[in-house]
């Protein structure tokens, strides 16, 4: 199986781009399955259920979320309504949706699971590796291609998280910190990690929002509207290939502008 995983959507420019980069790489075969982040989709806080079905429409097979899941509180009683949006498995148990999923493919069925950090995040989450440990227990009857999304800010904590998953995930991705790392590897046991799939918007930005305005808040501490930014659109993830056990045997980075990159910039392209 062929997987495109796709770091954090921002806004409508994080849209556009995976319109115009992604839709086109399942259309012509490069991708069987498309995963994708889509916690920051609507305008950099949440997801509506609106551009949720827009995605998923498109060619999305999988929407994971986050630490923004109820920025948009539609998004609430849509989770229970269309299982292929998952929310962190660690959620509490009173929480809405679900934390994994199992959808067919043009491969085939494909398992998505995501669980989010607790380093220098919301410490009410519940362990990330208890949950992950307790839903490997069970005979849950998952697909060969397992694809885990591990929201996380602490690379530790996601390096960990990897190791720990060795073996018996297909890929262990990073996203939340919408910065695109260099360390995609394949684990011993077969599973394709790489600390964070980077963000799919506005390069011309500080983490997708408008430059001056951060900088603003960063001077005055002040609250601040964080417009997203619009220039330099690309798309940021990870392809990554596996054979019939699932385990995976290829991955290279992926980075696409919708038009031109940064001027004078290197612009690297399916690394």
């Amino acid at each position: 199986m062929k997987i495109l995983h796709i770091g954090d959507i921002v806004g409508a420019p994080g849209r556009l781009a995976f319109h115009r980069i992604a839709i086109p790489m399942k259309k012509n075969g490069e991708v069987d399955a498309i995963v994708v982040n889509g916690e920051n989709a609507a305008a950099g806080r949440g997801i509506t259920p609106a551009i949720a079905e827009d995605l998923l429409n498109a060619g999305a097979d999988v929407i994971t979320l986050g630490d923004h899941t109820w920025d948009q509180k539609e998004l609430t009683p849509y989770l229970d309504v269309e299982s292929r949006i998952i929310r962190p498995l660690n959620f509490t148990s009173a929480c809405p949706g679900r934390g994994w999923i199992t959808v067919e493919t043009l491969a085939g069925p494909l398992t998505v699971i995501q669980a989010i950090g607790r380093v220098f995040m919301q410490p009410t989450m519940d362990c990330p590796f208890a949950a992950m440990r307790e839903l490997f227990a069970k005979d849950l009857g998952f697909a060969p291609n397992i694809v885990v999304d591990f929201h996380a800010e602490a690379t530790s904590e996601k390096i960990a998280m990897g190791r720990f998953l060795d073996g018996k995930a297909s890929s262990v991705m990073g996203t939340h910190t919408h910065v695109q790392t260099s360390d995609l590897t394949l684990l011993p046991g077969g599973t394709a990690y790489l600390t964070d799939l980077g963000m799919t918007g506005p390069k011309d930005s500080v983490l997708g929002r408008d430059v001056d305005a951060v900088i603003r808040k960063f001077f005055s501490g002040m609250p601040t509207k964080l417009d997203v930014a619009k220039d330099w659109n690309a798309l940021e993830g990870a392809w990554i290939e596996t054979d019939e056990k699932g385990r995976a045997v290829d991955a290279r980075l992926i980075r696409e502008y919708v038009e031109q990159g940064p001027p004078d910039f290197p612009v690297p392209h399916k690394q």
